[in-house]
């Protein structure tokens, strides 16, 4: 009797160093010369050419978010962040030591407010202007369930003395990855806190008994950890994203690309981007059967990019 194999996809990435080089280059002119406002239009340009090399059997994504859509969203974004800066100021400058209390608490409070506003618009945002073959990917998450689940997991990571963040982490990444969708595909996350905040000990009391050494692994493993707890879901199918991703293989990819852009002075970071690119995209597979040509487009569009510019400033990395 035959065992029959699971079916699998594999992602791959064709970009090439010196391609995205020239990008970075006019944008770092552009962006310097128009005084910063060109950085919109920078960063649109850098997605496009990231995802258009990022390939699926045979066909190449697409972003299709403009320099036009992500700076109105900037403006927005600076002023947000004007005014939260301008009421911090302005509490120091009276002298008043209750209301330089109170304008930090402000500060901080509206810090706490954009983090999941700028999750939950970077989400929409991205996924809306994302497609592969046509079909646009989606995000159906609600901004006030975000902002509940974000505060509350907030504050019991700070009163559990941070012991609740991998449930925290978790929790957020069942919300978002739950309510994405790529046509009619759904997705799911699997994990599960108390298997994070293993990984997280054992992690930590390896690295600091190597000295280090063993960070790379560690890394390696929440990278495979993130990704192997992902599952889609079609017309009643599971498939699964699995990642094959080695200690040495990370180990040799850190290092090496470390040394290209110290010894480049930053020159070659696109070369070491390409580079990461490829090897962690090469290592992810699709284990399933995964009917690429029964996809039906089921999303909407949706071009503000305020989220998404909010989310850039707070240095908040989306998926």
């Amino acid at each position: 009797m035959e065992t029959q194999e699971t079916p699998v996809k594999q992602l791959a990435f064709l970009g090439n160093g010196s391609k995205l080089f020239s990008i970075y280059i006019v944008n770092l002119l552009l962006t310097a010369v128009t005084l910063g406002f060109y950085y919109p239009w920078a960063k649109a340009s850098v997605l496009k050419y990231l995802y258009q090399e990022t390939e699926l059997e045979g066909s190449r994504f697409m972003f299709h978010g403009t320099g036009k859509e992500m700076f109105k969203g900037f403006i927005k974004a600076v002023a947000v962040f004007g005014v939260l800066y301008g009421i911090l100021v302005a509490a120091q400058l009276s002298g008043d030591s209750s209301l330089i209390l109170a304008g930090a608490l402000v500060y901080l409070a509206g810090l706490l407010i954009l983090i999941p506003l700028a999750v939950h618009g970077s989400m929409k945002y991205r996924m809306s202007r994302t497609s592969w073959r046509g079909i646009h990917f989606g995000y159906r998450g609600k901004l006030s369930d975000l902002m509940m689940l974000f505060i509350k997991g907030f504050v019991f990571t700070i009163f559990t003395f941070g012991i609740y963040g991998p449930w925290f982490t978790v929790s957020l990444r069942k919300y978002l990855i739950g309510n994405t969708r790529f046509g009619n595909v759904e997705f799911e996350y699997t994990g599960e806190g108390s298997d994070l905040l293993v990984l997280y000990i054992s992690g930590y009391f390896l690295t600091i008994i190597t000295l280090g050494i063993y960070s790379f692994w560690f890394a390696k493993d929440l990278i495979n950890y993130f990704i192997d707890n992902i599952q889609l879901k079609q017309n009643g199918r599971e498939i699964r994203l699995q990642s094959y991703l080695t200690g040495g293989t990370y180990f040799r990819l850190a290092i090496v690309n470390m040394f290209i852009i110290i010894f480049s002075l930053g020159l070659a970071a696109p070369w070491a981007t390409v580079r990461a690119m490829r090897i962690l995209l090469s290592n992810v597979f699709i284990e399933g059967e995964l009917d690429l040509n029964d996809l039906e487009q089921t999303e909407r569009p949706y071009t503000d990019a305020t989220g998404e510019d909010v989310a850039d400033m707070l240095d908040i990395g989306i998926m």
